[in-house]
């Protein structure tokens, strides 16, 4: 008999695709339930991000852990940012867990699934944090079948004073831009209309692939997608907000109008002892 996974997310949207790739992987060998208390296997994607988050992830993996006994869990995964960067000391401190996967590890979720099955080992993987999904990755959306998330790059460079994800991401590598384009195409395929285009900073994509900032050049691209009607950008810094990509918008009309930033402060001292790399002069001109 077919085993039942459910998949609990929590955090971001990027963290989303993530429970989304795993669940393409995982939907290969199980049958999917949203019902936490009727799946033989509960994997919680945790967040770390700040200490609430911290905190809701915690409290989630124990509050799964409870259908151990009343209901029919036998098998609890932890995986994301707290199981990046906790992995050993969740494993200790929470008996009931039977397996911990990092960020890097994500296409190694059935593996760990089908060994922590009837058996509690050693099984924490909380490797190098530089997992890269790609078009050829199966995934299984979780979002309304009109809307799409679209991570184009992985991790953060920036090394924000207060800020953990480069730690738990790792650094910023960019998909290639024939990767991005032929998932969305495919996405265009199963009827998606609007998509969320994003990163941890989505406006620095395509640097490290060809010494520019390529963000402009790919969403008119997107914008050629037959099928898809809305693209909305996320995360875009606005030290690299450029007047390439502010004429991209005014351009393309199915660019929704509308610009998602990260401010964090609006005084320069302190978004310099943050060691954030804009100031509130540039936010303002934007």
């Amino acid at each position: 008999m077919t085993k039942k996974v459910a998949v609990v997310t929590l955090g971001c949207p990027k963290n989303q695709v993530d429970s989304e790739v795993m669940s393409g992987l995982l939907a290969q060998d199980y049958i999917f339930t949203e019902n936490p208390e009727e799946a033989d296997i509960i994997v919680v994607n945790t967040c770390t991000f700040i200490q609430s988050a911290k905190e809701e992830s915690i409290e989630t993996i124990f509050e799964m852990a409870g259908f151990k006994e009343s209901g029919a869990c036998q098998t609890l995964i932890a995986t994301g940012c707290l199981a990046q960067r906790y992995g050993s000391e969740l494993m200790q401190d929470i008996p009931e867990l039977d397996g911990v996967l990092g960020t890097g590890n994500i296409d190694e979720i059935t593996e760990i699934v089908q060994a922590a099955e009837g058996t509690r080992t050693n099984l924490i993987k909380p490797g190098a944090p530089d997992f890269l999904h790609d078009e050829k990755m199966p995934r299984k959306r979780l979002t309304p079948d009109y809307l799409a998330y679209v991570k184009v790059a992985e991790g953060c460079d920036n090394y924000c004073t207060y800020c953990v994800i480069p730690y738990v991401r790792g650094h910023f590598p960019s998909r290639p831009e024939e990767s991005v384009i032929q998932e969305v195409q495919d996405m265009a395929v199963q009827g998606v209309k609007e998509i969320l285009v994003m990163a941890q900073d989505t406006t620095r994509y395509g640097y490290d692939l060809k010494g520019e900032l390529r963000l402009p050049q790919l969403t008119r691209r997107l914008a050629r997608i037959e099928g898809i009607e809305w693209i909305r950008l996320m995360y875009c810094y606005p030290e690299r907000f450029t007047d390439e990509l502010i004429e991209t918008m005014r351009q393309e009309p199915k660019v929704c109008k509308y610009i998602d930033l990260p401010l964090q402060h609006a005084d320069n001292k302190i978004l310099k002892d943050m060691n954030r790399r804009g100031t509130i002069e540039q936010a303002e001109m934007l």
